[in-house]
């Protein structure tokens, strides 16, 4: 197990570089002059040539990323070109706002849809599956800047019972997190569904009944434990995609966390601020990733991580 949480943690390297050319190149092709912007439409033209000397934007463009991608590895990434504050410092700002977003909308994925993917499960092709099926498939099609506005409306403007936006108490956290984690919750119980089936169909778990043992002895201690590892990969993918969402829910619900702060990054082509948030988004994805692959071993000790 060391071993193997050692060799991940090296392949960590080639995916920080990757992230940085990719992000790298993409805000070079952003239409905009970061010095301009940050002068101002009015200012001179050299007061822009200036300007973009002492951010050294007037170099090639492979002096500009090696410069980068070494001050990355010193655990500099750069100030921001809007306010001229250490990237890093926002982001520790704007990051436990989007994890704490992030566990609450993950938590809401893996209860409802192991619960709703159970159900479907024990009774197939019943109407309670059908049902379930049903809603997971509207949960899956929905846009979560659509449910998000949908919700605000019922639940914030007519009903009155939740804040509008914002992050200052618990009930602000109920919206943005059942938006995000209701789509991930569909997913996740078509996924159940589709491994509890196989599950139960084994030689084992004819065994059981044939034992005598109760139905939710079956189903929950030996069925659900090895129906559980597909149903894994597909959360720590659905992090990943939480991630992402966060982008449109927190711009949506107002809420100051590491994907708002990207977004008007990009309006203002803060390059380092972008540059920086992605980075650190995709790091924890990583790390995400490296937590599913340690979890199938603890629900099956055959699987070899090596």
């Amino acid at each position: 197990m060391f071993l193997f949480i050692l060799k991940r943690l090296v392949q960590i390297v080639p995916v920080i570089l990757g992230v940085t050319l990719v992000v790298f190149l993409i805000m070079q092709m952003v239409p905009g002059d970061p010095a301009v912007i940050m002068a101002g439409e009015g200012a001179s033209k050299e007061t822009v040539n200036e300007l973009r000397e002492n951010l050294g934007l007037n170099r090639p463009l492979y002096e500009q990323y090696f410069s980068y991608v070494g001050n990355v590895f010193k655990g500099d990434l750069g100030n921001s070109l809007k306010n001229n504050q250490p990237v890093l410092d926002e982001i520790m700002i704007r990051l436990p706002i989007t994890m704490e977003l992030a566990f609450f909308s993950i938590m809401i994925t893996i209860v409802l849809g192991l619960i709703a993917g159970i159900i479907s499960a024990v009774r197939p092709y019943s109407f309670s599956d059908i049902s379930v099926m049903v809603v997971a498939l509207i949960g899956i099609s929905l846009p979560s800047f659509w449910l998000g506005l949908l919700l605000m409306y019922v639940f914030s403007v007519k009903l009155q019972w939740l804040p509008v936006a914002g992050w200052d108490s618990t009930a602000h956290i109920i919206l943005p997190a059942i938006t995000l984690g209701a789509g991930g919750a569909a997913i996740v119980a078509r996924m159940t569904r589709s491994s509890m089936l196989e599950v139960v169909g084994q030689d084992y778990i004819r065994t059981a009944k044939a034992k005598g043992l109760k139905g939710h002895v079956i189903i929950y201690k030996h069925a659900l434990r090895n129906a559980l590892i597909p149903v894994i990969t597909v959360v720590g993918l659905q992090f990943g995609s939480l991630l992402g969402g966060t982008v449109l829910v927190e711009s949506v619900f107002a809420i100051n966390g590491l994907g708002r702060m990207i977004v008007d990054a990009i309006r203002t082509r803060d390059i380092p601020m972008v540059q920086g948030g992605v980075l650190v988004a995709s790091l924890v994805f990583v790390f995400v990733n490296l937590l599913v692959d340690v979890m199938y071993k603890v629900f099956n000790k055959r699987i070899d991580l090596n």
